[in-house]
């Protein structure tokens, strides 16, 4: 991981925005490509489905900042009634906040959900949001984080803003494996609030290469009985012709 308080670099190791719910506080570093993938399936009172491939593109444009765009995922059905189509493009900007306190690492998060998905899953009209990731690494490899994000769905006349709050506790246990406990809830303007737990990890193929995997429980009636997913995350370096390039002396 970049050390804390600092920008990441292409020396740094890849950081991603999954498995867990919470994203990472760190952008991706300047010049570099990050490609997250995932694919679950799930289970709730009205039938099982899966859906992917949940990819989301992120740009390291500038030091502390990335531009991001999560594409649309397919949600098919398994048994029961489950509603499928595909989730909306959702573009955004996220720019980390440089110079903290060395433990501490906060970025910000503007986005906007297009209306490009099927009404049925994703909804109906604009839907921007405001986030804010952050993490503070403890001693002897653990470390919390957590989120705050506000979502604004203009056009749901039932609906208009719902806030998401996480909390999360995790431990490298070597310098490839780490595992992470989640706390994850949503609550809605109107309407039942959702809860759910979620436990799992990343294991780092190399420096650039994550392979994850996440299992969540529901905690409340309204949320999905269960999620299990995997996930592969890779990224490019000094690729953008944005980074600066070492200086070659003679």
């Amino acid at each position: 991981m970049a050390r804390a308080g600092e920008c990441p670099s292409p020396q740094s190791e890849i950081a991603t925005d999954r498995p867990d719910v919470t994203n990472s506080s760190l952008v991706v570093p300047d010049g570099s490509i990050q490609i997250e993938n995932g694919l679950n399936t799930s289970g709730q009172s009205t039938g099982k489905g899966f859906d992917g491939s949940n990819s989301r593109l992120r740009f390291g444009i500038a030091p502390c900042l990335e531009v991001l765009v999560d594409v649309p995922s397919y949600v098919g059905r398994l048994t029961g009634t489950v509603d499928t189509g595909f989730t909306n493009v959702t573009p955004g900007v996220k720019w980390q906040v440089s110079g903290l306190p060395e433990p501490a690492n906060l970025s910000v998060v503007v986005g906007i959900g297009l209306p490009t998905g099927t009404p049925a899953i994703s909804g109906t009209g604009l839907q921007p949001y405001l986030q804010f990731p952050w993490s503070y690494e403890l001693a002897g490899g653990w470390g919390i984080s957590g989120m705050f994000t506000s979502f604004f769905r203009p056009s749901d006349l039932a609906n208009h803003q719902t806030t998401e709050a996480t909390f999360v506790i995790e431990r490298k246990l070597s310098e490839k494996l780490a595992l992470f406990a989640e706390y994850v809830s949503d609550t809605p303007s109107r309407g039942a609030s959702t809860a759910l737990l979620n436990i799992g990890g990343g294991y780092l193929l190399s420096r650039t290469e994550q392979l994850d995997f996440h299992l969540a429980f529901g905690l409340n009636r309204n949320s999905p009985d269960y999620i299990i997913g995997v996930g592969y995350s890779y990224r490019w370096d000094n690729v953008l012709g944005t980074a600066k390039r070492p200086m070659l002396r003679h």
